[in-house]
């Protein structure tokens, strides 16, 4: 079945007997039980919620899990997922990650024991040379935030199989519709559903989705026990916004390649982080392992000073943190998602006063386009 049509249909779970076309809301916290030791299948919203478990069956889909476990914000998803270590544990992440996943992992996490490496994931002898006896995972997220550095996904399924480590990866910028991480070897694959998968910066929910019916059961414990679920109402916002998933990440996408464009004829901007664009670094990654490039760039330009005026000129697009939403918005990472982050290290990385990132709506790429040149020549 074509990725868009399981975006309008979802699961072919169904919990109502009036034909209703829209998935009903079971706003219920708990369900009575049919006799002692009987049950509907539902027992209590925290491990289970008929329309919260439509929209995990219809995410599952969509990635090619067999499993999907939807929570209140990607962070939540994140620090589920760092419950299956122990302390001493060791994780090589990637180098290039949301500031708030770092920020998990320099704080909650460390705190419980759990041990971190942060490397280039494109060198492989690095890789090799972090490994430990204690190294239990590689958490990689791809295109990275906010560089855009792409992984490639297969490459490293291959070193952490062949370590027997977990490989989990972020794939919140490119969705489903355009890359599939678990059909390229990854275990565990995140979203922050705050982002594409709901497109309209009115939810917060995240994702894990996994293959492997083992881990699925892990996590399965680990979420009834914790509690980080997505609401009734807040599944049902999902399923919705779902729907048009796949024409607004084209739009975007659209949009983004538009933009990147454009920017590398102006001369205030002096370095464009697009995976779309063919001088990207790994643009051939790009095409081996994904459909498209997705609508997030990040961009240089000349001096802090620029960058402000910037942020306070645009009038059509926003200035706010977030992205993924049908409104474009523009973001001063080194202020806002990795403000966490010390300041050698992260302008060691090139998250300085010159860099915004940019994540593209599906307004007018002409409107967009006006919008950005009225900001930077400050009129």
């Amino acid at each position: 079945m074509d990725f868009s049509t399981v975006c309008v249909h979802g699961s072919d779970r169904r919990y109502d007997v009036t034909g209703a076309v829209s998935v009903p809301i079971f706003q219920s916290a708990t369900f009575a039980h049919p006799g002692v030791n009987m049950s509907t299948g539902y027992d209590y919203s925290r491990a289970q919620n008929p329309t919260r478990e439509y929209l995990e069956a219809a995410v599952a889909r969509l990635e090619g899990g067999s499993d999907a476990l939807a929570f209140s914000s990607g962070m939540a998803a994140v620090a589920l997922v760092m419950e299956l270590f122990s302390p001493g544990d060791h994780i090589i992440a990637s180098d290039d990650l949301y500031g708030g996943s770092i920020r998990l992992f320099a704080g909650p996490s460390t705190a419980r024991g759990i041990k971190f490496t942060y490397l280039d994931a494109f060198d492989a002898a690095s890789l090799a040379d972090a490994v430990t006896p204690a190294t239990k995972a590689l958490f990689i997220e791809t295109p990275g935030n906010p560089m855009m550095r792409v992984i490639d996904i297969a490459a490293a399924a291959e070193f952490a199989s062949a370590r027997g480590l977990l490989l989990i990866a972020d794939n919140t910028f490119m969705t489903p519709y355009l890359q599939r991480p678990l059909e390229l070897g990854a275990d565990i694959v995140i979203h922050s559903g705050t982002k594409y998968l709901c497109g309209h910066n009115d939810t917060m929910c995240g994702f894990a989705v996994v293959k492997d019916a083992g881990l699925s059961e892990r996590l399965r414990f680990l979420f009834k026990t914790v509690g980080p679920c997505l609401a009734p109402f807040d599944s049902w916002l999902l399923i919705r916004s779902l729907k048009t998933l796949a024409l607004r990440m084209e739009a975007q996408q659209s949009n983004a390649r538009k933009l990147a464009e454009w920017m590398l004829a102006k001369p205030e901007i002096k370095a464009v982080y697009y995976p779309g664009l063919p001088d990207h670094p790994q643009y051939d990654i790009s095409l081996r392992q994904a459909s498209g490039f997705g609508a997030m760039i990040s961009f240089s330009v000349d001096t802090p000073e620029t960058a402000v005026r910037i942020l306070e000129r645009v009038k059509l697009i926003l200035y706010a943190e977030s992205l993924g939403g049908v409104e474009s918005l523009i973001t001063y990472p080194m202020l806002q998602t990795h403000a966490d982050i010390p300041r050698e290290e992260r302008e060691t990385k090139g998250i300085d006063g010159r860099l915004l990132r940019l994540s593209v709506g599906i307004e007018s790429a002409d409107d967009l386009i006006a919008d950005l040149e009225q900001a930077i020549g400050g009129r």
